[in-house]
């Protein structure tokens, strides 16, 4: 059976900030919206004022972490008090590279109480595939001096156009018939006092690819491990520390530069490219979209946080 829904597919930038908070910029904290569920990737301290800021609410699914650099994870303590004080049940999946058991007992130990709902530690590996309704979360390996992941959120194949004109010349009748096809549904029906079968594939198109966010969290440049995994995402959010005159830091620290994550969003045809991890160094991004912008002929943003980015269907 085909899932004909088409479900929203929004990214709010809570947090985009480097290792230090700035006035204007919060530590990591990438939501993703889709549909009815929420996604947290990297939760920085201070994720819950951010999270009111930008009136999303506290309901949150699940939160996958790219490594445990503290300005990625320490946001998730205040979080579950918070969640607890308004009465949450349903358990907590909090996903992550190797540590996260370590991470889930120390919140509970500082909790000093039972939050009144379970939280569940994940661990993956580089290859995991995380599935949800309609969609799935895979992991990629990261370069950034310590186990690391990134993630690509990857929607189900939506089914193809379907062909109302041939249906009919099919004998097909307009009304509930049309809908059991779009469904995936074979139809019997009897044209010219004659049993007629029609099948799905003889009045859809092909099928047409769902939507993909990639967030790479902190790393140095791996678009050969990315690979057809990140390819013609429709959002690669990247790690884009410092600016091209700060190669070597980036180097030297495993980040990367504007200029890289350009020359990465190029290599794998993204159509988005998003600037994220901005050094506290910087008052501006502006040296950072005109690094990238060198290298990656589509469009490229710095967003400031709070942004809320909403992902349409390609056609």
């Amino acid at each position: 059976m085909v899932c004909l829904t088409g479900e929203t597919l929004q990214i709010y930038f809570l947090g985009t900030a480097g290792a230090l908070p700035t006035p204007q910029r919060n530590l990591t904290c990438i939501m993703v919206r889709r549909g009815s569920d929420t996604l947290l990737f990297d939760c920085g301290e201070g994720a819950q004022q951010q999270m009111m800021r930008a009136r999303t609410g506290f309901t949150v699914d699940a939160i996958f972490i790219t490594h445990w650099h503290a300005d990625h994870f320490l946001g998730i303590f205040g979080l579950v008090q918070t969640l607890s004080f308004m009465g949450r049940t349903t358990p907590l999946s909090i996903y992550g590279p190797p540590w996260v058991r370590e991470l889930v007992a120390m919140v509970e130990q500082l909790s000093g109480y039972d939050p009144g709902f379970a939280i569940e530690p994940r661990e993956l590996r580089p290859g995991a595939v995380v599935p949800f309704g309609g969609y799935a979360v895979h992991t990629f390996p990261t370069s950034h001096g310590l186990p690391g992941l990134g993630y690509v959120l990857v929607e189900d194949p939506r089914p193809g156009r379907f062909n109302r004109d041939r249906a009919i010349e099919m004998g097909v009748p307009a009304g509930p018939l049309f809908g059991r096809l779009q469904r995936g549904e074979t139809v019997r029906l009897t044209s010219n006092g004659l049993p007629v079968e029609i099948r799905p594939e003889d009045v859809m198109g092909a099928p047409r690819p769902g939507r993909k966010v990639v967030y790479t969290g902190d790393t140095r440049p791996v678009p050969d491990v990315m690979g057809d995994l990140c390819r013609d995402a429709d959002l690669l959010i990247h790690d884009a520390t410092f600016d091209d005159q700060e190669l070597p830091r980036a180097r030297e620290v495993f980040h990367s530069t504007a200029g890289e994550a350009g020359q990465v969003a190029q290599a794998l045809a993204a159509r988005c490219l998003v600037l994220v991890h901005l050094s506290p160094r910087y008052t501006s991004a502006a040296a950072h979209l005109q690094d990238a912008k060198k290298y990656f002929s589509g469009e490229v943003i710095a967003p400031a946080d709070l942004t809320m980015r909403e992902i349409p269907f390609r056609d």
